[in-house]
């Protein structure tokens, strides 16, 4: 028999998430009542974790706790502790470990069976467009092309953002309906909540100052801090997404080459909105300097993931400073903006 430990990993969090939900339901199936708790690590003591687990109800003859950031469990007495709780666990009292990186410390790692885990990597565009022309069709609604396209530029590159903009469209139009890109234009385009992909449209105005441009994306950066649905993880992806494919907008119109509509659509740039927003941005960073903001972007995301979560607000300011402020060089010190 298994360990009763789950671990699932990786940036794709609507599958991930499903996952979950399916663990969970099986544990209803089986147990009949279960206490299902949400923890994040940041915000609880392991010590917390394992005692809820540990405690046995008269009543409810099953507990699951889900325990998201699961990859800030690094140090040895918190390893030991769940390995200590493993060694006696019930199977009863369930554990899943979450997190949005692709990995976890090895030794925590260690503690889970090869088949109670799982890495939901990210899909690329190709993917996602398949999935997201299924996932209307289940639903009852059919989407034009050039509207799966626009759905799939206007939105984070994951199946749980995808699901939540979809929602709005269940909610306005009837059973039976076609998306157009009119409909996505006045449903997404308008009525957008703040997400890397914002971010980067805030970052990319080569009509406004530096200071402008500057204060408006840290604004927004801090109102996706605050939803529990946003990581640093998430937000860094998104980005680096973003200027991959001002990278190749810039490479597609090297030496002044022009591209008609459909060869930029056979290049990924589908939507009017995802043209002028790219042309926009080509004339605010270079290809260079996209090359150097990549650097940074990933860099930033080594250091969160070695420090953790106390400088990530700090660090992804200075990452915003340097992108605007600096077309993507390093900050040797501190510079007042």
């Amino acid at each position: 028999m298994s360990a009763p430990v789950y671990l699932y990993t990786g940036p794709e969090i609507g599958n991930r998430n499903d996952q979950v939900e399916s663990i969970k339901s099986s544990l209803v199936k089986k147990f009949g009542d279960v206490d299902f708790y949400l923890q994040y690590a940041s915000a609880v003591k392991l010590e917390e974790v394992i005692s809820t687990l540990r405690a046995e109800s008269l009543f409810i003859p099953a507990t699951c706790v889900v325990l998201r950031e699961a990859e800030l469990i690094k140090k040895k007495e918190e390893i030991d502790l769940i390995s200590s709780w493993l060694q006696s666990a019930r199977e009863t009292a369930v554990l899943i470990l979450v997190s949005d990186e692709i990995s976890v410390d090895s030794k925590l790692d260690k503690l889970v069976p090869k088949e109670n885990k799982q890495i939901f990597w990210a899909m690329d565009e190709s993917r996602l467009s398949v999935w997201l022309g299924k996932y209307l069709r289940d639903n009852g609604y059919a989407a034009e092309p050039d509207a799966i396209d626009l759905i799939l530029d206007l939105t984070e590159p994951n199946t749980s953002a995808l699901k939540m903009e979809c929602n709005r469209f269940f909610l306005c139009f009837q059973k039976g309906h076609l998306i157009t890109s009119d409909d996505v234009d006045a449903m997404l385009a308008h009525n957008r909540e703040e997400s890397a992909f914002t971010l980067f449209d805030a970052m990319a105005k080569p009509d406004e100052s530096l200071s402008s441009r500057f204060s408006e994306s840290l604004s927004i950066l801090q109102k996706i801090l605050l939803t529990k649905n946003n990581s640093p993880v998430m937000i860094l992806s998104g980005l680096s997404s973003c200027f991959r494919r001002l990278e190749l907008w810039h490479s597609i119109h090297a030496g002044g080459a022009y591209l008609d509509d459909f060869a930029l659509k056979t290049k990924g740039f589908s939507s009017k909105t995802a043209r002028t927003q790219y042309s926009r941005a080509s004339r605010v960073w270079t290809f260079g300097q996209c090359a150097a903001i990549l650097a940074l972007i990933s860099q930033t995301d080594s250091d969160i993931r070695s420090t953790g979560m106390g400088l990530q607000e700090t660090q992804l300011y200075l990452l915003l400073y340097e992108i605007i402020m600096k077309g993507g060089a390093r900050c040797a010190k501190y510079e007042p903006a």
